[in-house]
C-alpha cells in the first residue's frame, strides 16, 4: 500500500538526504539553476540591497541569495532552513545558516535591514501565517525591505495524482521526470521492502496558502507591515511578489 505525506518538512529533510548537488535544496528542479539565480538578482534589486546591510533570507534553499550578498559586501547574511539536514549541506558552501520555522524565529528584534521570504509561506499551513508575518515584521528594522514573493493568489490543484500501485507511481515518474527519477525511486521501494518499512510518498507539491492581493495586503497590516507595491511573479505565473515596510508609529 503507498500513502502519501503532504508534511513538507518531511519533503525537505527527504530532499537534503538524498541530494546530489546544493542546487536540489532550490527545489525548482535540476536544471532550472540559471531560473534560480535569475530569480535572486530580482530579489536583490527589488530590495534594493547594498554594503552594509543585514540580510535575512527565511526558506533560503541552495543559499543563492546570501552567497549573492556577501559577494556585494553586506554587513551580514543569515539563512534560515526547516531542517538540520539543509543546514548541515548549505552551510558547507561558507555561508551562515541555521534552522528555524517561519512562526518561530530564533532571531532578537530589529535585527535584519532586508527580509526575504520567497517560494515559502506557500507551503506554510494557512494557520500559522498570521504568526509568520508577526515574526517577520518582528526581526524587520524600522526602515527595513521585506520581500515575500511567490504567494499564489488562486486554489492550486496539486498536479501529483494519488497512486495506488506501484506500477502507476513508477510510471508517473519515468513519463514525468525521467530515468534517473524513476530509479531512484525503485531504489527506494527495494528499500522499503527489506527494511519492512512503510512506502511513504512526499511529492512536495501541494500547497497549503494562498491570498488575494486584498486579503494578504490586510493580514499584512494585521502583523505590522504595508505593502509598497506587488507584481506578478514570472514563473509560475499565478503568483504575487510583495514589497513591504513596517507600518511607522504616529
Amino acid at each position: 500500500m503507498i500513502s502519501r505525506s503532504d508534511d513538507y518538512v518531511e519533503y525537505c529533510r527527504e530532499t537534503a538526504r538524498h541530494a546530489r548537488d546544493l542546487h536540489d535544496l532550490a527545489l525548482r528542479g535540476r536544471d532550472k539553476k540559471d531560473m534560480t539565480r535569475l530569480i535572486h538578482e530580482h530579489i536583490v534589486e527589488a530590495v534594493g540591497m547594498e554594503p552594509g546591510d543585514d540580510l535575512v533570507d527565511i526558506g533560503c534553499g541552495d543559499g543563492t541569495l546570501l552567497r549573492m550578498a556577501k559577494k556585494m559586501g553586506v554587513h551580514s547574511a543569515l539563512g534560515l532552513l526547516a531542517t538540520a539536514e539543509e543546514v548541515a549541506l548549505v552551510s558547507q558552501s561558507g555561508v551562515d545558516v541555521r534552522q528555524a520555522f517561519t512562526h518561530e524565529l530564533p532571531l532578537p528584534d530589529s535585527c535584519a535591514s532586508v527580509v526575504v521570504c520567497n517560494n515559502v509561506l506557500l507551503i506554510v499551513p494557512r494557520e500559522r501565517i498570521p504568526d509568520s508575518l508577526r515574526e517577520i515584521c518582528r526581526i524587520a528594522r524600522a526602515d527595513a525591505r521585506i520581500l515575500i514573493g511567490e504567494i499564489p493568489y488562486e486554489e492550486h490543484v496539486d498536479p501529483t495524482p494519488q497512486f495506488q500501485t506501484r506500477r502507476e507511481l513508477l510510471s508517473h515518474l519515468y513519463r514525468k521526470q525521467g530515468l534517473r527519477a524513476w530509479f531512484g525511486m525503485l531504489r527506494r521501494m527495494v528499500w522499503w521492502q527489506l527494511t519492512a518499512k512503510p512506502m511513504i510518498v512526499r511529492p512536495g507539491t501541494a500547497v497549503t496558502f494562498f491570498a488575494t492581493v486584498e486579503e494578504f495586503s490586510a493580514m499584512a497590516r494585521s502583523a505590522g507591515m504595508e505593502v509598497i507595491r506587488y507584481w506578478q511573479n514570472d514563473y509560475p505565473k499565478n503568483r504575487n511578489n510583495y514589497l513591504l515596510r513596517k507600518i511607522r508609529s504616529v
